[in-house]
């Protein structure tokens, strides 16, 4: 069953819900059109992890990061990649294998660089402007992630 946010506060609500949750080396990917709500469910796990600076879309730099939180967070922004040989020259394996967690924006974009167990959250806006957010947990620590949230 998807989650339906009606607000850019319900989308954070369910990003913070989700923060309380993942652990070092957990990996979730956001999908969706651009201004589905990647960088404002980012803002809201950002916060729920106790990081008091407000992240904004690393377009330009490809890799934000965060570490005065609970958890260091790496913030990706694959959309002005072009080949998969690219991720490495951000070091995107080393990071996402780290000891932090990694929100990937426009993960799918090259999906064999995905974890075999990581999150993905896709993003879609409706006309009325609500926003449906589908989980899909290719494993079981993703499962774990959202059990109970979807």
């Amino acid at each position: 069953m998807p989650y339906v946010s009606h607000s850019v506060e319900e989308t954070q609500q369910l990003a913070r819900a989700i923060s309380e949750r993942v652990q070092p080396g957990d990996v979730i990917l956001l999908v969706g059109d651009l201004g589905a709500g990647k960088t404002h469910f980012t803002q809201g796990f950002a916060a729920g992890l106790g990081i008091a600076e407000v992240p904004t879309s690393p377009t330009f730099n490809l890799v934000c990061e965060y570490h005065d939180g609970r958890l260091p967070l790496y913030h990706f922004d694959l959309y002005r990649l072009e080949e998969p040989e690219e991720l490495e020259d951000i070091d995107y394996y080393g990071i996402t294998e780290g000891d932090g967690v990694s929100l990937v924006e426009w993960g799918d974009k090259f999906e064999e660089a995905a974890p075999d167990d990581c999150l993905v959250l896709d993003f879609k806006v409706s006309e009325d402007g609500t926003r449906t957010i589908h989980a899909h947990a290719t494993g079981e620590r993703a499962r774990e992630m959202v059990d109970g949230l979807f």
